[in-house]
Formats: structure tokens, sequence, C-alpha cells
């Protein structure tokens, strides 16, 4: 049943790829590019393999670490998990739970990134021959440490995604699970630099990690070839113990969710009480708006858009190493509008097949280029004038006021303009509603990221003028240049916002059920 599983697994990826030529060329782009990466780290490790044991082993501990860490927070945080093998699919198969486990395990292995990380893992051996007694306890620890990277990840996202629990208990865990998870970064980094300007105080740190579930495999056979074989098998034990408790874990929540599946829930609303809808006009665009506007303040998947906007300045003074911090704060609103600005480019793709609905009404491409970026100004301009002017409250700064108001919301209106006409053009793979949030469809990583590098670098491009002009204004201390840049990012931005608008309508207007074809072809993936 495993291996009949793993075939159905590589047959479903086969046809994604090939109904998606865009989907194979990201696919290709990240195998290849996990191969560069690969080949790096095989000559590094050689290299390592003739400086010695005590050389290498700090290396070793700390890559290694780094290792399972990304694979825990890799996926939730960019690139997601590859959900082919889903268990609210298999659970019609006659299967025990253990088999489904090893079938997803064996899928989480032999996909790009675990083919990376168990050729990169093997390849310490090439540090550890010079040493009998250290390739002894690698045969055990090294593939301990690559199952605790799958059993890990896969615990994780099984955990994070509240099967078990009712349907509003599930969003608010969804949303707030991403803070410590966005923050994580920022703050390992901190500590990383800060350990490293500490002088032994890194070497301090990575013995105390050699002896936690992240480094434990990785350090047990630098134990053994320095003849500590009661350290070496504790860390090989412990690494054994880490990933029954996750097995465990991973078990009661699959169990849980097959058992008690995810109901939809419904509640009752009174009569007359429409929402949103009895408060726009009764127009398509209206009730486009009225709808964007509904799931931008209920649906998990938007909501979760929203996290980083309180977050943006403890993540920049992170970043910042202790600088300027009246400096960072001052740029806070501009970075918020970034991140607010490229939120609608999946608004159809959220909407799914559910937006044959919406053509079904003849709604023209204009109507629905105005309703979801009315919609989305109605949430990001009040945060983004707000994010700006608390910062300048903050740092008693109001004197850059003016700037940091031209250049935030130049880039966000400018970035709305742009994505109301790229996603009349593209639709993304997305998780569904009630789907995991962790969801990936292989192949589509590069090519999101890919899409949003374009959509930022164009946004920011149409925006130079007022970020010129903002920056002189803030860093030459001129008051005149702030209120030019506050001038000319308003004009610019609602220039490019209804050209965006403009265009994007007519485009869409062209590729309406070419698009909703594409979300039938990803539903049907």
């Amino acid at each position: 049943m495993v291996a009949t599983l793993l075939k159905l697994r590589f047959r479903v990826l086969g046809n994604q790829l090939a109904r998606s030529p865009w989907q194979l060329v990201g696919f290709l782009f990240g195998a290849l590019w996990g191969v560069g990466v690969l080949g790096l780290a095989v000559l590094g490790l050689v290299f390592l393999g003739f400086q010695g044991v005590e050389f290498a082993t700090p290396f070793l501990i700390g890559a290694g670490s780094a290792l399972v860490l990304g694979w825990i927070l890799g996926p939730i945080i960019a690139f997601g998990i590859d959900t082919t093998l889903d268990p609210a699919k298999l659970v019609v198969f006659p299967m025990t739970t253990g088999r489904m486990m090893w079938a997803m395990v064996l899928a989480g292995v032999t996909g790009v990134p675990g083919i990376i990380a168990s050729v990169a893992a093997l390849a310490t051996f090439a540090v550890w021959l010079h040493s009998p007694a250290a390739a002894i306890v690698a045969v055990f620890s090294i593939p301990l440490g690559v199952l605790l990277c799958v059993v890990a990840s896969r615990t994780v996202a099984s955990l994070s995604s509240g099967f078990s629990s009712g349907r509003r208990f599930q969003e608010a865990a969804g949303i707030i699970v991403f803070i410590p998870i966005i923050l994580a970064g920022p703050i390992l980094g901190g500590a990383v630099a800060l350990l490293a300007t500490a002088g032994d105080g890194l070497f301090v740190f990575l013995r105390v990690l050699s002896w936690t579930p992240l480094g434990a495999p990785w350090a047990a056979p630098a134990d053994a070839a320095s003849g500590d074989w009661l350290p070496a098998i504790a860390k090989v034990l412990i690494a054994a113990a880490t990933i029954a408790v996750l097995v465990l874990l991973w078990r009661w929540s699959l169990v849980t969710s097959l058992e008690n599946p995810k109901q939809v829930s419904s509640s009752g609303v009174k009569a007359g009480k429409i929402g949103w809808f009895g408060r726009f006009p009764a127009t398509p665009a209206g009730a486009i708006t009225a709808r964007a506007l509904t799931f931008w303040l209920r649906d998990p998947r938007y909501l979760r858009q929203l996290i980083i906007v309180p977050l943006m300045p403890v993540i920049l003074l992170l970043y910042s190493r202790g600088g300027n911090a009246d400096l960072v704060f001052t740029f806070t609103a501009p970075v918020i509008a970034l991140v607010l600005g490229i939120a609608i480019y999946t608004d159809i793709s959220y909407d799914g097949t559910a937006y044959g609905s919406q053509l079904a009404t003849r709604a023209t491409g204009r109507d629905d280029r105005i309703g979801r970026v009315t919609a989305a100004a109605l949430v990001g301009l009040p945060l983004t004038v707000l994010a700006a002017v608390l910062a300048a409250a903050f740092t008693n700064g109001w004197q850059h006021l003016p700037a940091a108001l031209g250049v935030s919301l130049g880039l966000l209106l400018t970035c709305y303009g742009v994505c109301a006409v790229s996603s009349a053009q593209f639709v993304i793979p997305v998780a569904a509603p009630g789907d995991s949030p962790f969801k990936r469809v292989p192949g589509t990583t590069f090519t999101m990221g890919l899409a949003f590098m374009g959509i930022w670098l164009v946004g920011i491009g149409l925006s130079l003028p007022e970020i010129v002009l903002g920056a002189i204004a803030i860093f030459g201390g001129s008051i005149l240049f702030g209120w030019i840049s506050l001038a000319v990012g308003v004009v610019l931005g609602v220039v490019f916002l209804l050209v965006g608008i403009h265009v994007g309508g007519r485009m869409l207007d062209r590729n309406g059920p070419v698009l909703l074809s594409r979300l039938k072809a990803m539903k049907n993936a």
C-alpha cells in the first residue's frame, strides 16, 4: 500500500507539472537551485573532512541544527508543505494510520528538499570517515537526523492546522501561531549575531545546542571520535526519543482529525442584517466591495496577511541590530505599504471556483477591479497612515511625517494598480477555505516568489520619484521636500491606480473564463 501511494504521489506530481508549463518551469528551477546548493554543501563537507574533527564539529552542529529548524519553519514561513498525500483524502483507502504516516514520511524524503537534505547528511560521512568510531555512530545518528527533519515538519504542520478544534478556534490558532513564527527568524538572527561577537559565547551556545534535539544527532559522531562514548550514545538516544515523541503527537493529531473531520458551521443571521452588503451601493462594484471586505475581516487567509502590520516595527528593530531606532521606525510605514500593497494579488485565487458565480452575473472587469481595490484600500490605507503617524509620535519626528506618508501612500496605491493588472492575468494555487495554511503545490514556490518580486520591483520602480524626494527630505532634513514627496506620492499613486484599474478591467473581461478554467484545474489537481 505504501509503494502504491508513493507511485500515486509521483503520478499526481507529473500530472500537475504537465498541466501547467509555468509550474514545470518553477519546479525545474527549484530543482536546479537545490542541486547547486547541494554541490556547494558537499564540497564544503569534503573540505571540512581534511581539517580534522575538532575544526569541523562546530560547523556540523550549527549547520545540522539549522537544517532541522529550516524543515520546521521553512514550510510554514515560505514554502509550504506538499500535501499531495493529504490525510483527509487518504482516509477513504483501506489502510492503517501507521502506513499512512510511513507513506507521508517517504514522500517527504523522496521530494526535492528531502533528497537534498538526505544527500547532504550522507556527505557528512566525509568528515567522520577519518575516525572509525565516529563513522560507526554516524551510521545511526545521521539517518535519525534526516528522519527528525521530516517527522518534525509533518508534526508541526499537522498540529498547527488545528484539525481537532472547532472552526473559530482553528481560525484564531492559525493566526496566532504565525506571530512567533514570523518573529523567529529575526530573533534567531539577532541571537547568533550577538553570540558571534561574544567570542567564546558561540562555542558555548553550540555545546548547549548539541544536547538539544536540534543538534544531538549531528554532534554524536564527534563525541565518539574523541572517545566520549557515553555522551555519544546519550545524544543518539535524545534524537531517537524526540522522533518517538513527535510520531506520537503526529499520530494523535491524524487520528483526531480523521475521526472528527472539520464541519462547515453556520450561524443564524437576523432578518434584514446583510452585513457589509447593506452599507455599500447596490451595484456590481458595491457588491464586490462588500464581499471582499467581508473576506478581509473574517477570512483567516486575509487576516494572516495583516499580522505583519503590528509586528513590523519589532522585526525592523531586530534586523537593525541596535541601529538608529528613530530612523527604523520612520521606514516602518513604507515597508507596511509594500506588504499590504501586494495582498490583492491572490484575490481571485482565494475565490477559487466560486469566481464562476461572479462571472455568471456579468459584472464587468472594471467593477471587479474597483470592488477589490476599494476593499483592500479600506483596510490598507488607515493602517498605513496610522503606522506613519505613530512612528512620528513615538520618535517625535513630526518633520519626517509628510515624507513618510508620501512614500507610503505612493507605494501602496501604485502596488494596488500593479496588482489590478497582474491578478487579471495570473492565478496561483493557494490554500482553499478550511485547508491547512501550510498547503503547497509542487513547482509553485519559485514562480510565486518571482511574481511577488516582479510586482514589488515594478511598484518600487514606478514609485521612485516620491521615494527619492522622501529620502532627500528624511536624510537631508528638508521639510519642503517632504511635502513635495507627499504631493507627488498621492498624485502618482492615484494615477497608476486608475490606469491599473482600467487596464486590469479590460484584461479581466477577456481573461475571466480562462482564469476560471485554471482555477478549476487547480482544484482538481
